[in-house]
């Protein structure tokens, strides 16, 4: 039997489930899912993701069964549904849509009321008694099919619906007659014509194939791709299509369409959120073409139009026994899409929901007192770059606003901007430092980029489950959707307010995404505070995880941030950010410019006692836990002035010629300062730098040692080292520095003295490296510059075009190279414990913070990883993911299945809010 590549679904029987969505997507795996529990799911079939995989690797073509099995489950769906496709009495209409493995809200193609053409609209009027909706679904297949399958130009059909609602002198689509809808196909037809060359098809079997081409033919499109990358959804996963029987919701004040999640998407508040519209069609609510109305009146405010629970309460109490059995079965958060036909309430989708960082910390903590998930499952159910949304400010809640308009609460979080009305513009200016607030009057999926560089979006038109609204969630970005208080006006490049004022392009404006605000201005901000359901989750992040996570800190007040954190010490003390402070760069000066030795040390004495102070706010804030300082790193040059106002400056402050000043500014001056005499070679060649910074550290730890009765180890890195020699002079010259302050403070201090691996020399060499060294701290900032060969400073210009063009699938200073500069790491790490099997092993590079860096850092065995105080939290929780996920898959080797116990599904996949 050759490869199976199309699985059926229907009345109560599936041919896969829910843990197939390798090859069924999610949406497919989940249509099976719910038919096979019960659940009322119109008939239909899934084209797996082998064929999308298929297709593009056989330039567009399809696998040779494949036509055969379509015909074969279509005749399934015929007899199940007592329709038959194409039929010009009883026909059946199906939708086609997409389906990834992982959610990608409105990124790819629909088509709905497929099936329909002059013959079988006759069948849906004889069906229906009803001519006006038999016409509005063939006008919405006609409009719908030709941008989605045609590439006709959405805006024409759009001019031509406008059109007639302007000679008719109607405002809203549902007051044009049947007539109308009737006179619109053909204008729709005769335009697609003129335009395209081309008839629209009439036969439905060509517009089946159409529509499934397209479908799989956007897994490739523009917002697609962008949609993948920003979520690191890998290209080859394909997309599966799925081919299902309509249901209208559209044909009367008894039928209505709706989206709904079973909790609170923005907060995690456990009530049935979600909107609904009658007489309408699912791509009317989330496309905000109208506005929505609750389900329920869980949260009903004055002003609001009636509920689903009260307009038709019975198809209410089954979607909440439904929502019930949901989240049972799945055991999280569903994302539902539903249906109703003369008062028959159909599944359409389920998915787990998007959800914000807030509201997915809340779910997990209350399903796990609700006894439906364990807290391992718990833990791996929130994304930890979501951690990023909580650990920023705030509106401050005292600072003076002047609110202009507001909207609905879309997605929280606060941010203001300069007001931008194009994606396009919203991308170029980010790219140039602006912070932006990007101003539609609905967003659609082409807006995608456009939405990843704003601060925050805003829009006219939309409700709570619009796709605005979805993405905005699901990126972190503070939205305010809805927003009927403002009206856009794109072609003066500008919005007016309800109140009268009018924002222009390049108007600042503030977005507050809990209250649905709109504010002219700026607004203060104030920090973000955790706790509470945070605190919980973090409890238990740190019961799991294996590796520590410290912070790279040089200040007190970041120290204080970073303990506050959860940091378990400081990986990373840079002391060059110290010499740069205003009260100690004429010290440093004078020491760079000295003519000899004696003139450097005087210097040096005057820097000691501020670097010995620096050391000891450190070393108090981080009272019991463990503080790497590196020595100075940049060439001397870098605290040198450049500009001849600046030198002169000097040269008054210092009374140095400024001749002399400029002779040593371009002595010093270094092309390729990066590889030039930085890092240990300038203490090699001036030893007495180390020697005071040594000695500043030292006795800053003596002294606490002796007058506050701390218990501490200073942790000494010597950075860029790329032979064993200097890193022997180095130690040499450090420990005799260490011996000799505790012999003057008569107390016992334990020090440890390390490298930083930066070079790929180091790295190759770490077995003998390792000999003179307490521990290594691998710098993957260096390291991936020195391995690529790239400067990080130069390298934006060209990196996106490689990541966007696929030659690099990641931009390796933001998420670690893991085939070239991890293997150097994995080779570091197993060369320098052959040598000393004890030694402590971390990083400190940028990507010390980045999920997927801290799970590869796991997997080689780190015992730590460093990262800015603000990502100790995105640290923990990607540190504890990658235990959990280890021993999950170690747990499946063992049982050679995929089976596990309760809540293990989690356990094997990605977060639900990734």
């Amino acid at each position: 039997m050759g490869t199976k590549y199309v699985y059926f679904f229907g009345a109560g029987k599936a041919d896969g489930n829910a843990k197939m969505k390798e090859l069924l997507g999610g949406k497919g795996a989940n249509l099976a899912e719910m038919t096979s529990i019960g659940l009322p799911v119109p008939a239909g079939f899934t084209i797996s993701t082998e064929v999308c995989t298929e297709y593009y690797k056989n330039d567009r073509n399809y696998p040779a069964s494949l036509a055969a099995e379509v015909e074969q489950n279509l005749a399934q769906v015929e007899a199940l549904m007592g329709k038959k496709f194409g039929d010009a009495k009883n026909p059946l209409l199906v939708s086609v849509r997409s389906g990834a493995r992982a959610s990608m809200p409105g990124m790819m193609d629909t088509i709905l009321n497929l099936g329909l053409n002059d013959t079988t609209v006759q069948g849906i009027i004889a069906q229906s008694g009803d001519e006006r909706f038999a016409y509005d679904a063939y006008r919405r297949f006609v409009q719908m099919y030709s941008d989605v399958v045609m590439g006709m130009p959405k805006d024409e059909m759009e001019h031509l619906l406008e059109q007639k609602k302007d000679a008719r002198g109607v405002h809203l689509d549902t007051d044009l007659k049947a007539s109308d809808w009737k006179e619109l196909v053909g204008e729709f037809k005769a335009k697609i014509k003129a335009t395209l060359g081309v008839e629209f098809p009439e036969d439905p079997k060509e517009q089946l194939w159409g529509a499934i081409g397209a479908v799989f033919g956007s897994w490739m499109n523009q917002r697609a791709i962008t949609y993948r990358k920003l979520n690191s959804i890998p290209a080859d996963w394909g997309t599966a299509v799925n081919v299902q029987s309509m249901v209208f919701g559209n044909m009367g004040n008894d039928c209505a369409t709706g989206v709904a999640f079973t909790r609170d998407p923005s907060t995690g508040e456990d009530y049935f959120y979600g909107e609904y519209l009658v007489n309408a069609q699912g791509e009317d609510v989330v496309a905000g073409i109208r506005t929505p109305q609750p389900i329920n009146r869980a949260k009903y405010k004055p002003g609001d139009l009636p509920s689903m629970e009260e307009v038709l309460p019975d198809c209410y109490k089954q979607l909440a026994e439904i929502r019930d059995i949901l989240e049972r079965h799945y055991q999280d958060m569903q994302d539902i899409e539903f249906t109703i036909e003369k008062g028959i309430l159909y599944m359409l989708q389920c998915r787990s929901g998007k959800r914000t960082a807030k509201a997915a910390i809340k779910i997990a903590v209350d399903m796990v007192a609700e006894k439906l998930i364990d807290e391992k499952t718990a833990v791996l159910r929130v994304a930890p770059s979501q951690l990023d949304q909580l650990l920023h400010p705030s509106l401050d809640p005292n600072a003076e606003k002047k609110v202009i308009a507001k909207g609905l609460p879309a997605s929280p979080g606060a941010a203001s901007g300069e007001v931008v009305f194009t994606a396009d513009e919203a991308e170029t200016l980010a790219k140039l430092g602006h912070k932006v607030i990007l101003v539609r009057v609905e967003t659609s999926p082409e807006d995608i980029h456009g939405m990843h560089a704003a601060q925050g979006i805003l829009t006219a038109r939309g409700g709570m489950t619009s796709h605005a609204a979805v993405v905005a969630r699901g990126m972190g970005k503070c939205c305010v959707a809805g927003c009927g208080d403002i009206k856009v006006d794109y072609a003066q490049a500008q919005f007016v307010a309800k109140d009268g004022s009018v924002i222009k392009k390049g108007d600042v404006i503030t977005l507050d995404g809990s209250t649905g605000e709109v504010m002219k201005g700026a607004v203060a901000t104030v920090a973000a505070g955790v706790g509470g359901d945070f605190g919980t989750l973090m409890g238990w992040v740190d019961k799991f995880r294996r590796m520590k996570v410290r912070a790279n800190a040089d200040t007190p007040h970041d120290a204080k941030t970073a303990r506050d954190f959860g940091a378990e010490g400081i990986g990373l003390c840079r002391t060059e950010h110290m010499f740069f402070e205003a009260d100690r760069i004429a010290a440093v000066r004078e020491m760079i410019l000295s003519a000899d030795l004696e003139g450097r040390k005087k210097a040096l004495a005057k820097i000691l006692p501020m670097q010995k102070g620096d050391f000891k706010g450190l070393f108090r804030e981080m009272k019991g836990l463990p503080v790497t300082i590196r020595l100075l790193d940049p060439p001397l040059h870098e605290f040198l002035p450049q500009e001849d106002k600046d030198i002169e400056a000097l040269s008054a402050t210092m009374g140095v010629s400024v001749q002399t000043l400029k002779h040593k500014v371009e002595f010093l001056h270094e092309f390729n300062p990066m590889l030039g005499h930085r890092g240990c070679r300038l203490g090699i060649t001036f030893p007495e730098i180390y020697d005071m910074q040594v000695q500043a550290i030292m006795e800053a730890a003596c002294e606490l040692v002796k007058e506050e009765g701390f218990e501490i180890v200073p942790e000494i890195m010597i950075p860029l080292v790329a032979t064993t020699k200097e890193l022997a002079v180095m130690r040499a010259n450090a420990v005799t520095v260490c011996e000799d302050v505790i012999k003057r403070y008569a107390v016992e201090v334990q020090y440890l003295i390390g490298t930083m691996i930066e070079l790929p020399r180091a790295a190759i060499t770490a077995d003998a490296i390792a000999a003179e060294a307490d521990f290594f701290s691998f710098g993957t900032n260096d390291l991936t510059q020195t391995t690529f060969g790239l400067s990080r400073d130069d390298a934006g210009k060209f990196l996106p075009f490689y990541v966007e063009n696929g030659l690099l699938e990641d931009d390796p200073f933001v998420t670690l190279d893991q085939q070239g500069v991890g293997e150097l790491v994995r080779m570091g790490c197993q060369k320098g414990r052959q040598t000393r099997p004890g030694i402590k092993l971390g990083i400190c590079g940028e990507h010390g913070g980045d999920p997927a860096s801290v799970i590869f850092c796991d997997s080689v065995g780190l015992d730590y990883v460093s990262c800015s105080p603000f990502r100790v939290p995105i640290a923990r929780l990607s540190a504890a993911h990658a235990t959990l996920n280890a021993e999950a898959k170690a747990a499946s080797a063992g049982k050679g299945c995929g089976c596990a116990g309760k809540g293990s599904d989690a356990l094997q996949q990605p977060a639900a809010t990734a």
